[in-house]
């Protein structure tokens, strides 16, 4: 388990829930920190007096949710940050991001459709070059294939071909 937080390149939240939370819940293991995520930090109930010790260890969880936080800020922008309205604990805001873009299957299915459209009208622009078409075509049928889309290459291929400006 490295120390060195220099070296810790956090990924960075870009709409893809399922690439990001993977990402994600592996820095956090290799930091030691996943743990919080699942279990969260519990506040002791209200009129029950804690030992030195348990003092201690509670205030050490604290410190590492505070450290998990700190990661998640540092992965999500302004706009996805004002979205989760409670930011008490990383197991909550975790959980926020996993409701809110971790999608069900109607979400998935809708972006699949959406997805498909795309492909379909995708043409070759006559300024464009066959390198930049099929980048912006690759794009498009791996975002398709990671949704759960049966995509060949020969179905790329095709495509391409049929689409090609002269």
């Amino acid at each position: 388990m490295s120390e060195d937080k220099t070296l810790t390149k956090i990924p960075h939240f870009d709409g893809h829930y399922d690439h990001w939370s993977e990402l994600m819940e592996n820095l956090l293991r290799d930091k030691g920190l996943w743990s919080l995520v699942e279990e969260g930090v519990t506040e002791p109930a209200a009129g029950v007096e804690l030992t030195t010790v348990q003092k201690k260890s509670l205030d050490d969880l604290k410190t590492k949710d505070h450290q998990v936080k700190h990661y998640l800020f540092q992965a999500i922008d302004r706009v996805v940050f004002e979205q989760i309205l409670d930011r008490k604990t990383s197991k909550i805001i975790w959980e926020s991001l996993k409701k809110k873009f971790g999608g069900n299957e109607r979400v998935k299915r809708s972006l699949l459709q959406t997805l498909r459209r795309d492909f379909e009208v995708l043409v070759m622009k006559n300024e464009e070059t066959i390198d930049d078409y099929f980048k912006r075509m690759m794009i498009v049928s791996n975002k398709m294939r990671s949704n759960g889309e049966e995509m060949s290459d020969s179905k790329i291929v095709e495509k391409i071909l049929r689409t090609l400006t002269e």
